[in-house]
């Protein structure tokens, strides 16, 4: 056995060094656009531009180079960086079946998720969001907002009973983080996770769902890119074997994160397909009628046609994709609302007196508003947007062209020999980052307090230049949730779940920063931390109404 798995190795190695040795003596037409020198012969400035610490290194990028510039990426490889609009329009609308997204980004999803949404293409794709789509309409969150209400005033209890009559320092991004996977769990998969009283919840696919991103972005840069490589050696098996003998530490903890996801999610919806097929009418009925999407989903794809028809384990990889994909930008994105609103006071108190006006019952009570008046409150709306606007949980997403093409440019850029192009010739396999935070922050469009926080913004017609720009972003002229066909499917459901917790919380709470320093980091999703790699966000908070 070990020769054969001795055998695997050299393969292994040969095969990879073909393929880098073909990326390194390859040549590139986007050798003639300026861009940064590498930072490392082997990765490049992918440490650089995709780190934990990206944001200063992107920026400082942007500032030299402009909208559009040239990067390293493995070896050496040229890459293209660009938040120009008509670019952006050509890879995320126009030209959407040439850009694919990142096989990096895409086959981490599958092999610790399965093939859910993130993780398929094309025709498969394509099918799934079919079916899915419809489970996150407007209608769909109205019947939502009755399910997370009561969920964010058990919140709101446990963080009354913590702080009592006095101002006590709470980690609120472990707050939202608990908050949004129960919102997620009843809401997305009908299923409760957290009963949100006690101080700590020993929960294997809780821990599993909220460490899944800091454990893989602790992964070697140079693993996590070559990813999609290793998936085409040999068998899923045997795969698993070689991992198996890794030592401990982020490879065995990604493993036991993947097996824990993979198992919970089988037995939910195990548990919700037995209901549905042996349970008797009245169990039926009532698992049939419920609002949650992962209920919904196995009703409409039972009634599905068979080309239509979800897989057993596409379903299942849905519950992780789900729960992955939502928790984290949603809790993050609350983080950094009550840290914003804790900086500006003003602003706090603002949104505190539309709230209590909007939920005033007309007896000296607040009562709980439904999903049409929430969508109508100005500056709640203006709050969340220009926190996305600004502070966009995923700061952007990686493309690959899958053919050779042009990619149109809205401002020219000038080459290394001084000549001046508006289209940059794109050959297959050449991968793109798009930065969304960039595109969201462009003086040229949003004027220049672009990269200040201002939710006032909001209540005046914004910059003309942005009609003419064509954002591609399915949300806003802003590209926080990306755009197209793959733009991320649960933006209203995100947007709804920020809105409850905010319109129960500010009423109830008052806000302010401590003493301590907080840190942003990048990761795939941004999360805030305090001294260490760890998720943290400690808040003055104070009780001001029961």
């Amino acid at each position: 056995m070990s020769s054969v798995v001795q055998l695997a190795g050299y393969a292994f190695v040969l095969y990879v060094s073909l393929r880098l040795l073909r990326w390194f003596l390859q040549k590139s037409p986007l050798d003639v656009i300026p861009g940064p020198p590498p930072d490392s012969w082997i990765s490049g400035n992918a440490t650089g531009v995709l780190g934990l610490e990206s944001w200063g290194y992107q920026d400082r990028l942007v500032e030299r180079y402009g909208s559009v510039f040239t990067w390293n990426g493995l070896l050496k490889k040229k890459c293209l960086y660009t938040f120009d609009t008509r670019a952006l329009h050509s890879i995320f609308i126009k030209d959407q079946d040439i850009y694919i997204e990142s096989p990096v980004f895409a086959k981490a999803f599958q092999l610790f998720l399965g093939p859910g949404l993130v993780a398929t293409f094309g025709a498969q794709h394509r099918r799934q969001r079919k079916i899915l789509n419809p489970l996150f309409s407007g209608k769909q969150m109205r019947g939502l907002t009755p399910i997370f209400t009561p969920i964010i005033h058990k919140l709101k209890d446990a963080i009354s009973v913590r702080v009592a009559d006095e101002t006590r320092e709470i980690d609120m991004v472990g707050w939202m983080g608990r908050a949004a996977l129960e919102l997620i769990g009843q809401g997305g998969l009908g299923h409760s996770f957290d009963t949100l009283t006690e101080d700590v919840v020993e929960d294997d696919f809780i821990n599993s769902v909220k460490t899944y991103f800091s454990t893989q972005s602790q992964l070697p840069m140079l693993v996590r890119i070559m990813i999609p490589t290793m998936m085409k050696i040999g068998s899923r098996t045997f795969r698993r074997k070689v991992v198996e003998m890794l030592p401990e530490g982020p490879y065995q903890a990604m493993r036991r994160i993947s097996d824990t996801i993979t198992q919970r999610s089988q037995e939910l919806i195990n548990e919700k397909k037995k209901l549905l097929q042996e349970g008797d009418e009245a169990t039926r009925q009532q698992v049939g009628e419920r609002a949650d999407i992962m209920s919904v989903l196995l009703r409409e794809n039972m009634k599905a046609s068979t080309n239509d028809r979800l897989t057993d384990e596409e379903v299942i990889a849905q519950v992780g994709t789900l729960a992955i994909a939502a928790m984290d930008t949603t809790s993050n994105t609350l983080a950094r609302i009550l840290y914003m609103l804790s900086m500006h006071t003003d602003c706090q108190e603002k949104l505190r007196e539309e709230l209590i006006r909007a939920r005033d019952d007309g007896v000296g009570k607040l009562r709980d508003l439904g999903y049409d008046e929430l969508v109508q409150l100005p500056y709640l709306d203006a709050v969340c947007r220009e926190t996305l606007r600004v502070y966009s949980p995923v700061g952007g997403l990686g493309r690959v062209a899958r053919k050779d093409t042009t990619l149109p440019l809205s401002t020219p850029v000038r080459c290394y020999d001084g000549t001046l192009i508006d289209s940059v010739p794109i050959k297959r396999g050449t991968a793109i980052f798009a930065d969304f935070r960039s595109c969201n922050t462009n003086k040229e469009l949003w004027g220049p307090d672009a990269r200040e926080w201002k939710p006032e913004r909001w209540l005046s017609p914004l910059p003309s230049a942005l009609e003419d720009a064509r954002i591609p972003g399915v949300y806003s002229n802003l590209m926080s949730f990306s755009g197209g066909s793959r733009a991320c499917i649960g933006f209203k459901f995100s947007e709804l779940e920020m809105k409850v917790v905010l319109s129960i919380l500010i009423p109830a709470f008052s806000f302010e920063l401590t003493d301590k320093p907080v840190t942003w980091n990048a990761s795939a999703v941004s999360y805030p931390s305090v001294e260490g790699a760890k998720a943290s966000l400690p808040l003055l908070v104070t009780r001001i109404r029961a």
